[in-house]
């Protein structure tokens, strides 16, 4: 596994978790043809959605929550703009950038 920062890697060079995590809703982004977005509540927890947050005639589902922890590692190991992941053969390319929805912060991952 390989990734464009050496933050990436945990100190037994291995793909942190967190970023593993963000893979498998970058696999479910890319299924559904929309971006993942990550919306905290409360202090603990972020909800992460699937769906395009311009698109105000259908709202974002809903797949799960992450804890606030893997979130903040996952914000600290991509950056805003071009990111690229790449796992076995697998390269995902997304795009990082922030918005506001109902008033809540939320960071999107768009497959670039």
């Amino acid at each position: 596994m390989a990734a464009d920062s050496d933050l990436a890697y945990d100190p037994k060079g291995q793909m942190r978790g967190s970023l593993l995590t963000l893979v498998e809703y970058l696999e479910l982004s890319l299924d559904e043809g929309a971006c993942v977005v990550m919306m905290r509540r409360g202090t603990d927890v972020c909800a992460v959605y699937i769906g395009d947050p311009a698109d105000e005639d259908n709202e974002l589902t809903g797949h799960g929550t992450i804890a606030a922890g893997v979130a903040d590692e996952i914000l600290e190991l991509t950056h805003a703009g071009l990111n690229r992941i790449t796992v076995g053969d697998q390269t995902y390319r997304f795009f990082r950038s922030f918005t506001h929805i109902a008033d809540v912060g939320a960071v999107i991952f768009a497959p670039a």
